[in-house]
């Protein structure tokens, strides 16, 4: 990655872990806006590492979510053919 990039992307990174400690899922728009007022190339770089790290986020727990419930699914399915 270039400067701007590893600028962005280490803010974003940053700015999930706050985002975890304040509970508040909408910070990233209040550091972009801050950005925006001396760097909007700044600010874009940050706003697609931003996504990124997001879309990974829900993707993990979808995953997640389906490995739990297959699993789930296959116990309840061993303990029925335990039964029988």
């Amino acid at each position: 990655m270039g400067v701007l990039e590893d600028l962005a992307d280490g803010l974003a990174a940053d700015t999930m872990k706050a985002m975890a400690k304040l509970g508040d899922e909408r910070l990233y728009e209040e550091v972009a806006k801050a950005l925006g007022a001396s760097s909007t190339t700044l600010e874009e770089a940050f706003l697609t590492s931003m996504r990124f790290r997001l879309a990974e986020r829900r993707g993990r727990k979808f995953l997640e979510n389906k490995v739990r419930e297959a699993l789930k699914a296959q116990k309840a399915e061993k303990a029925a053919d335990d039964g029988n």
